[in-house]
């Protein structure tokens, strides 16, 4: 049975995020683990705690079953862009640059590898 995780609006921009999605779709749950941990890029923490709450929820989900018998894999990883907040920075000559504040949301699936 597989178990979902979200998270929405992180101030993170979409293509960041998904460099580090790429990375891990499709992968065993503990070797995600790994390199999220050890990735120097800065949406990693986030998408960790997210894949830690998504076998959480998987933990919920079937009760009495452990995760190391289930051979859990991350089966789809979303990236969406989420609001944009626009700021502006001042400028030369009295004008005015537009600064896009993106954010996105992300959805984890964890599934058995033999369901």
């Amino acid at each position: 049975m597989e178990a979902v995780a979200k998270l929405n609006n992180n101030p993170t921009s979409t293509r960041k995020m998904r460099l580090l999605a790429d990375l891990i779709r499709g992968l065993d749950v503990e070797k995600a683990l790994n390199i999220l941990k050890f990735h120097p890029k800065h949406p990693s923490v986030p998408l960790e705690k997210l894949l830690v709450s998504a076998i959480a929820n998987w933990k919920v989900k079937n009760e009495g079953a452990r995760v190391e018998d289930a051979n859990l894999i991350v089966k789809t990883i979303m990236v969406d862009g989420g609001r944009t907040l626009k700021r502006m920075r001042p400028a030369p000559q009295g004008r005015g640059y537009r600064i896009r504040k993106r954010s996105n949301h992300v959805t984890i699936v964890v599934d058995g590898k033999n369901a």
